[in-house]
């Protein structure tokens, strides 16, 4: 009874084991996520200004340099509502390409997790303020990044994926400086890659 158990054991690991097609240098790995991005805005000197959570789709290409270590270009982009004191005020697109580095700790394994960093350049576009408010168009920051691929089968997984992204702008009042608003969101994301 005990050596049909090892057998069978060992059977369905070779089966897996065999089923499992972990990406390697020169990989290329495409996901597409819905992600939820939850800034942690404050405002100084001028308090009181934040931006409203959102949720939108997410693209991003992974390219493997080493087995372990990959290069990841995300991008998405956003329309938030603008609050003062907890009060809409208007609206601001935001379009933040991130491009991180990650290192990915069981690349062979069926659950695959890494972590990255990196750096995003945000464009703020669609600026609807009231008369004589404005913000910076653009802003460079750091990025940090963690995840995990579940394997389905042998080119298809799901991703989970967590990133905080640093990102602020000046806010002006008839071309003068009023206040730096700071964004800094959290982004939570869920969605489904292919490896090619």
């Amino acid at each position: 009874m005990k050596k049909q158990a090892w057998m069978t054991m060992t059977v369905i690991a070779a089966t897996l084991i065999a089923g499992a097609a972990h990406a390697a240098a020169g990989d290329y790995l495409v996901r597409g996520r819905v992600i939820s991005v939850q800034p942690a805005s404050s405002s100084a000197p001028v308090t009181g200004v934040s931006v409203a959570n959102q949720a939108t789709l997410e693209v991003d290409v992974t390219r493997f340099l080493t087995n372990n270590v990959a290069v990841e270009l995300i991008a998405a982009t956003t329309k938030h509502d603008v609050l003062s004191a907890g009060s809409k005020i208007g609206t601001v697109g935001v379009l933040p390409p991130t491009l991180t580095v990650q290192y990915h700790f069981m690349p062979e394994a069926a659950i695959r997790p890494y972590a990255g960093a990196g750096l995003n350049y945000t464009r703020f576009y669609s600026v609807n303020l009231p008369a004589g408010l404005d913000v910076s168009k653009n802003s460079f920051g750091g990025a940090l990044q963690a995840g995990v691929d579940f394997q389905v089968n042998k080119d298809v997984f799901i991703n989970l994926d967590v990133k905080k992204i640093f990102m602020k702008t000046d806010v002006t009042s008839n071309g003068n400086y009023l206040t730096t608003l700071t964004i800094n969101p959290v982004v939570i994301g869920l969605g489904v890659g292919m490896k090619f």
